[in-house]
């Protein structure tokens, strides 16, 4: 009996983690066709257990196939697929902090980027709360100061924001990496995807308007707390 629960139990995995290649594969061709990724930036993960996928390390996210997909242990060594994307610690330590997330997403997004490059709104709030959907599906994005690319130091000062803004009853959902785009996460790909489209949005919405506008009255963002549930 023990031996069929067993097996019964690896068929789940095994359909969970080609279910999460399907995933990462249909959300980096969305978000190549849309233009949120150029040439290899950019990655994606899932989390499926105890165990992690990450698309592989210089991989155009347009042009991803499954079974090429990284899929590693707890222990954070490689099972299968190519060799893993170099953020791949990144994106564990992400997971590590927010026990909710289920899916991270990378991009090098031009907006966002941009952003860093002519001066965030803050370093703890990059933008401003102008529209109510930002508050309510972004919420607090804060700026982490430029490292080259995967280096690990980066999972250290994201994680000490999530931590931080988790103790404060704020928890976010995103990140502003500088000169290399937001990292954003969510239970599910479409909540981390809503999450990214927003902020770009919100991004180049800000910029289109040079920096003009004024965030929303502090009674607006209260009654988008009090109605939503707002993190902000």
């Amino acid at each position: 009996m023990t031996q069929l629960l067993d097996t019964a139990d690896d068929q789940a995995h095994d359909e969970a983690v080609d279910e999460a290649r399907t995933e990462i594969v249909r959300v980096g061709t969305s978000l190549f066709a849309r233009g949120y990724v150029h040439a290899s930036a950019g990655n994606i993960s899932a989390r499926v257990g105890d165990r992690h996928l990450i698309t592989p390390t210089d991989a155009a996210l347009g042009f991803l196939e499954p079974d090429r997909i990284a899929l590693v242990g707890a222990d954070g060594e490689q099972i299968a697929g190519d060799r893993a994307s170099k953020t791949l610690v990144l994106h564990r330590r992400i997971y590590a902090a927010d026990p909710t997330a289920r899916f991270v997403i990378h991009t090098h997004s031009t907006h966002l980027v941009g952003l860093t490059l002519s001066g965030v709104w803050s370093r703890n709030d990059v933008l401003p709360p102008i529209t109510p959907y930002y508050v309510m599906k972004v919420g607090h994005v804060p700026l982490i100061p430029y490292h080259r690319p995967g280096d690990p130091r980066v999972a250290d000062l994201v994680t000490a924001r999530i931590a931080e803004r988790a103790a404060s009853r704020t928890p976010i959902r995103a990140v502003l990496l500088d000169r290399l785009g937001p990292v954003v996460w969510g239970p599910d790909a479409a909540t981390a995807l809503a999450v990214l489209e927003e902020l770009e949005e919100t991004a180049r919405l800000w910029l289109l308007t040079d920096r003009r506008p004024e965030p929303l009255p502090a009674d607006a963002i209260a009654e988008l707390r009090n109605t939503f549930g707002a993190a902000w």
